[in-house]
């Protein structure tokens, strides 16, 4: 199994947990059409899509994942600001579990500024995996995992150093420190859970202008003592249960 990070920040989401047969879809906040290509073409293979929420780095190239016959799973708020009723889109009811192929799937519910949604997925060939994104806090300790996805956005050093300088406006740090995962929270979150048995650790959505890919990377490796990669676009990682 393979993680393929087509796009992640704030320019657009998306991402691929495949392998020959089939995959799962996370984020469509980037065309539909680079989703494609980077799955050559062979959208047969998809089970379905997840959406975390309704921003539209995150789902602006949805309505044509429908129109090529994905199945999209999301909140109802969520799908309710695509502007269309499709019988493709499938609400997800949190903490409830259910099958997207053979995706095993539950979700919880995260801080931001609308409705978002983390999500735990379980298959034969990645185990347990988390996919976090777009929140400012994680309440609660997950299940042990075999891989992790989780945004570290910013570091709050950086962005306090930004604001004194005048690069960085006022009411645009409130909105990052109130709607994206800092640094050091993301440090927090991984040190509540069990990572016996992690693999990967995949940081997502770093800002341009706000983080430091090598100083994160490095930090994460060393609290953890685990393989750190910083998501980038284009991108594969392997994303199985061990480096075997």
């Amino acid at each position: 199994m393979q993680l393929n990070v087509v796009g992640t920040g704030s320019k657009g989401n998306a991402y691929i947990i495949h392998n020959d047969d089939e995959a799962l879809l996370i984020e469509c906040g980037v065309r539909f059409n680079e989703i494609k290509k980077a799955l050559n073409f062979n959208i047969s293979k998809v089970a379905g899509m997840l959406i975390s929420h309704s921003h539209l780095d995150h789902c602006k190239g949805v309505k044509d994942a429908i129109a090529s016959g994905i199945d999209v799973y999301c909140l109802k708020e969520t799908s309710d600001s695509f502007g269309l009723a499709n019988h493709r889109i499938n609400n997800i009811i949190p903490f409830k579990t259910f099958m997207i192929g053979n995706f095993k799937v539950s979700s919880f519910d995260l801080k931001h500024d609308v409705p978002c949604l983390g999500f735990i997925i379980e298959h034969a060939e990645t185990g347990r995996f988390c996919f976090i994104t777009d929140s400012y806090y994680c309440e609660y300790r997950l299940p042990a995992m075999n891989n992790i996805i989780v945004e570290a956005n910013y570091c709050e050093t950086i962005l306090q150093r930004r604001l004194e300088a005048g690069e960085e406006p006022s009411f645009l740090r409130d909105r990052v420190i109130r709607s994206h995962m800092s640094l050091q929270t993301c440090k927090e979150f991984l040190e509540a859970n069990d990572l016996k048995q992690v693999y990967n650790i995949v940081l997502i959505h770093l800002s341009d202008r706000n983080s430091h890919a090598i100083r994160f990377q490095k930090e994460i490796k060393d609290l953890t003592a685990k393989k750190v990669t910083i998501a980038e676009n284009g991108i594969t990682i392997p994303f199985g249960k061990t480096p075997f």
